[in-house]
């Protein structure tokens, strides 16, 4: 009998009450990068950033990973960034790249204008 060898992305199962619980597992295809990573958690930038009208909100989080809301559609974009100086850059996880300029407590990127969002009250 030839065994059946799943992709490595299956290779994990669970059993529970006779029930197969298949859990997929990283592959190059799905890379995870500066997960768990908190060398920023101390970053001035860490945190959240909205446009004026808080239609768009960046969260940074401090494992190098962002969130990007859009309205009503939280988790609308997701990634990685990386802050050199006052410069960021934004990986998509869907492969899409963007970067941005800090500029006197303010985030612009791509034609956008956010603030943190504890100042927007001031602003």
């Amino acid at each position: 009998m030839q065994e059946n060898k799943l992709p490595i992305y299956w290779k994990r199962a669970l059993v529970v009450a006779g029930i197969i619980t298949i859990f997929p597992t990283t592959t190059s295809a799905q890379p995870i990068l500066n997960e768990g990573n908190d060398a920023m958690a101390d970053h001035p930038y860490v945190g959240t950033w909205v446009t004026k009208d808080g239609y768009i909100r960046h969260e940074l989080l401090a494992n190098n990973r962002y969130d990007e809301a859009r309205g009503e559609r939280e988790s609308a974009y997701q990634g990685r960034y990386k802050v050199t100086g006052n410069h960021i850059e934004y990986w998509d996880d869907t492969g899409f790249t963007a970067d941005g300029e800090f500029i006197d407590d303010v985030l612009y990127h791509a034609g956008m204008v956010l603030y943190r969002q504890q100042n927007m009250s001031t602003n």
